[in-house]
């Protein structure tokens, strides 16, 4: 018995030996929209999984392949925990991101376009949420760079504004182009049509927006701790000093930052929080700009 030569298309052949081969990315997610904030700033947006739940406040891991193998070809993930920016009922997810030249992952995630695929493991974490907090009266968002972007999903969360009274978000960049993500974020709000309908109208009162710079000549120039030291920023914003009875407070800067911001907090007597032991303050550990 002689076996049978199966009958090919060498054109065909051809073709699909010319054609590159598109790795498939796993968890894959397709960028809908890039924009460029500055020349170390960025964000991006990318459709959605279906089956992924998420608290406005968590991260979760993105990433790209990394670099083949000099020896075996193979590649590996390069992952990164960051933030989603979006809040939890938008259909897409926004991440806002720092460009770092020789960056394992940012050196390469910077250059993404429109159609590209990125790596999203669809298992939302996080301490910035609102489940780990006791009731309050006002709420503080400090942030520092990219750290902005829990806030920019809390910002657009319902629940922020029936929790609270009153919210404040401090903003502290080296230079006054980095505040560019947060403040027109923070002035779409006023015209968000949906967001004035199911919260409230005029809801943005709520907020008082703190934007202050450390480098580059400003409105407002000065570290924020160094400006709560003071008085100065209390001043600047009408309210009294931080105290347990009505105040509430996420943190998500650079390690310093959190460390510093942290033990001023407990100096006015807050208490730090889970999501298992809801406290008065929670610092976003995963995020270092």
């Amino acid at each position: 018995m002689t076996e049978m030569t199966p009958v090919t298309d060498t054109n065909a052949n051809a073709a699909d030996a010319e054609a590159p081969k598109k790795m498939v990315l796993p968890d894959a997610q397709t960028v809908t929209a890039v924009r460029h904030w500055t020349d170390r700033l960025f964000s991006f947006r990318v459709t959605r999984p279906a089956s992924l739940r998420f608290r406005s406040g968590e991260f979760v891991m993105i990433g790209l392949m990394g670099d083949p193998h000099p020896e075996t070809g193979k590649q590996k993930p390069l992952l990164r925990a960051y933030s989603i920016a979006s809040p939890s009922w938008d259909e897409e997810l926004e991440f806002y991101s720092i460009k770092v030249q020789d960056g394992p992952l940012t050196s390469k995630l910077q250059h993404i376009k429109v159609g590209d695929q990125i790596i999203l493991r669809p298992k939302p974490v996080g301490t910035l949420v609102h489940d780990a907090l006791l009731p309050g009266k006002r709420i503080w968002f400090f942030a520092t760079g990219t750290g902005f972007a829990p806030f920019a999903s809390l910002l657009r969360e319902p629940q922020t504004y029936e929790d609270y009274d009153e919210v404040i978000i401090t903003h502290t960049c080296r230079e006054a182009g980095e505040l560019q993500y947060g403040a027109e974020l923070i002035e779409s709000l006023k015209d968000d049509e949906l967001l004035n309908e199911v919260i409230g109208e005029g809801f943005w009162k709520k907020i008082k927006y703190y934007p202050t710079t450390t480098r580059e000549e400003s409105a407002k120039m000065g570290r924020i701790t160094d400006l709560m030291r003071s008085g100065e920023a209390f001043a600047d914003l009408g309210v009294e000093p931080l105290n347990a009875e009505t105040d509430r407070a996420m943190i998500c800067g650079n390690l310093a930052f959190n460390l510093e911001l942290k033990e001023m907090l407990e100096d006015y007597g807050l208490e730090e929080g889970a999501n298992s032991d809801p406290k008065h303050y929670v610092v976003e550990k995963a995020f270092l700009d």
